[in-house]
């Protein structure tokens, strides 16, 4: 009984405090009533693809829209080969099919939020790179029509973190608030990744941990996280995604 309250405890002050403050500050702040009065134009934070002649490779995320986006993100993956005059974008969402291409500008803002890069590839790393991204868009195992849930996934950061781990060359795994990333698309409960020195597990989503470079120490609970990553003087706090503390 000591042991299951000190559990239920620590889920309270570790999980379910931090999201109650975040949804509280998201309430007291302005956000569009509805996507047909919300900003989806470009936040110019990525090089006009005719500015530049090289390969690029990016991870863009932002807060979604309505009361999820107190606790989530929404990611993509932008393209642009050597010589390109434009930017592909790729994103995987509930409505119409599942993964969508150039639905939107490369940067554009996600429901009115300001997107951030999550990771980048640039020059002749990109070039070896856009293959790879290129496979794994086209191997998600749930691309089709239907293949969507937002809780506890199969979602649109579910799609964008298969990406991200078959393609070790970027480096990066998504924001603790990109619910649905740890979702097991491959249907394995537990990955040891050598290559990105990462131990990974996974009870469908609801719950699990990770371990490694990438991603420090972290804890997951109904799609929060909360852990500390030394390597990159980051604190993981639900709901507020990674704040700098140590750095």
């Amino acid at each position: 009984m000591i042991l299951l309250r000190t559990l239920l405890l620590g889920i309270l002050l570790v999980f379910l405090l931090p999201a109650g403050l975040s949804v509280l500050f998201w309430e007291l702040g302005e956000h569009p009533g509805s996507w047909r009065e919300a900003d989806w134009s470009s936040a110019a934070i990525v090089p006009a693809a005719t500015a530049e002649d090289t390969a690029a490779v990016y991870v863009l995320a932002a807060r979604t829209g309505g009361l999820k986006g107190a606790l989530s993100e929404h990611s993509w993956i932008v393209l642009k080969p050597r010589g390109a005059a434009r930017y592909e974008r790729f994103d995987k969402v509930g409505w119409g099919s599942p993964i969508r291409r150039n639905g939107y500008a490369a940067d554009g803002r996600w429901y009115s939020n300001t997107p951030r890069v999550v990771a980048r590839l640039e020059g002749e790393a990109a070039e070896r790179a856009i293959p790879k991204v290129r496979a794994a868009i086209e191997s998600y195992p749930f691309a089709t029509r239907g293949g969507y849930r937002i809780f506890p996934g199969p979602n649109s950061n579910s799609f964008v973190a298969h990406v991200l781990r078959a393609v070790p060359d970027l480096g990066a795994v998504l924001p603790p608030a990109a619910v649905g990333r740890d979702f097991p698309v491959d249907g394995r409960l537990v990955t040891l990744d050598a290559e990105a020195r990462e131990l990974r597990a996974s009870l469908f989503g609801y719950a699990g941990l990770a371990i490694g470079a990438r991603s420090g120490l972290e804890l997951q609970f109904l799609g929060l996280v909360a852990g500390i990553d030394p390597f990159r003087g980051l604190l993981k706090v639900p709901g507020f995604g990674s704040l700098s503390v140590f750095g």
